[in-house]
């Protein structure tokens, strides 16, 4: 099973809850056609975080300053083992740039409230609404394919230092 990256740009209104996350439409290859953060796959020497900042900058060049993990995800895909991955994601809170169109993902900004589910992962209603709220969760999804989720079973968790 592969391990990958999630990163999502946040802002918080003047109460401190998260107002506005940043989406990538993913423009080619896997999951093409869909809303999500920006992220892949953690490269030979590399630490998972050190994959999520590179991955951000390729994707939307920005540089993450200030994130923390919000998610530790288990993806089971029944009929493309090879797609198996466990996703740890992080929210960012203060980057350097401005997120930018590339060839590969087309960011915007949504208000939570308007958050385009139907877009997504089938996966992405049930643990990121908990995430928006505060909460650390460790979940597990199984797909039949990327548009059929199975089963999903989702638990609070926290995470320590060690895993920011």
């Amino acid at each position: 099973m592969k391990t990958a990256t999630l990163c999502l740009l946040v802002k918080r209104n003047n109460a401190g809850a998260v107002n506005e996350i940043l989406l990538a439409m993913k423009k080619r290859g896997f999951a093409e056609g869909k809303w999500n953060g920006v992220g892949g796959k953690v490269e030979d020497g590399e630490s998972i975080e050190q994959a999520m900042v590179r991955e951000t900058q390729e994707e939307i060049e920005v540089v993450v300053r200030d994130f923390h993990k919000v998610a530790e995800l288990t993806f089971t895909f029944v009929d493309n083992p090879e797609w198996g991955q466990v996703v740890h994601t992080y929210f960012c809170e203060e980057w350097l740039g401005e997120p930018v169109e590339t060839e590969e993902m087309r960011p915007q900004w949504f208000n939570v409230n308007g958050l385009p589910f139907e877009q997504m992962w089938w996966d992405d209603k049930y643990w990121l609404p908990m995430v928006i709220e505060g909460k650390q969760v460790k979940g597990d999804f199984k797909f039949k394919d990327s548009d059929t989720l199975l089963s999903q079973s989702l638990e609070e968790s926290n995470f320590n230092d060690g895993d920011r």
